[in-house]
C-alpha cells in the first residue's frame, strides 16, 4: 500500500478514533473525570518520560566512556520522545500507546523489531564468522607523525 495513503489514514483517522473513545468515557464516567484523568495521565507520563529519560542519557554517557557508539540508546531516547508527545496528547489509546512504550523491555523489543525490518540488523548466515576454534589474529596499529627528509 502506498505510504501517503498511510500517512492520510492515521492523520484523518487517528483523531477521530480518539474522538470516539474519549465521548464514549465521557458519556459513562462524566466529562470533568474524563478530563482530569486525560491531565493526570500528562503529568505522570511527563514525569515517568524524564526519570528514563535520566536513566537513558546516563546509559549514553557509559557507552561513550567505554569508546563505544551509543546507537541503540539513542534510538531509545528518540522512542522516549515520541512516548512523551504521545502521553501529552489528550486521549486513551495515544496515552495507552505511551505507556507501552515506557516500559524498557517492550521499548527494546520494539527496536530490534524496526532494525530486523530495516534490514539493518540481520542474522549473520551460518558458518560466515570465524570457527570457534580458529584463531583471531590481532593488527597492531601505532599512530605517530613522521617526516620525510631528501637529500
Amino acid at each position: 500500500m502506498n505510504p501517503g495513503i498511510i500517512f492520510l489514514l492515521v492523520l484523518v483517522g487517528a483523531p477521530l478514533l480518539e474522538l470516539y473513545v474519549l465521548i464514549s468515557v465521557g458519556s459513562e464516567i462524566g466529562a470533568l473525570s474524563t478530563i482530569l484523568i486525560s491531565v493526570f495521565t500528562a503529568i505522570l507520563g511527563a514525569a515517568l518520560v524524564r526519570m528514563q529519560g535520566v536513566s537513558v542519557l546516563m546509559r549514553v554517557q557509559q557507552t561513550m566512556a567505554r569508546g563505544e557508539a551509543p546507537a541503540l540508546e539513542m534510538l531509545e531516547g528518540a522512542l522516549l520522545m515520541v512516548s512523551g508527545v504521545m502521553l501529552l496528547f489528550p486521549g486513551f489509546i495515544t496515552d495507552m500507546i505511551g505507556f507501552l512504550l515506557l516500559v524498557p523491555p517492550l521499548r527494546q523489543k520494539f527496536i530490534v523489531a524496526m532494525l530486523k525490518r530495516s534490514g539493518a540488523l540481520s542474522p549473520s548466515p551460518p558458518g560466515s564468522g570465524p570457527a570457534p576454534d580458529a584463531k583471531v589474529r590481532r593488527v597492531n596499529i601505532i599512530q605517530g607523525e613522521y617526516r620525510r627528509d631528501d637529500d
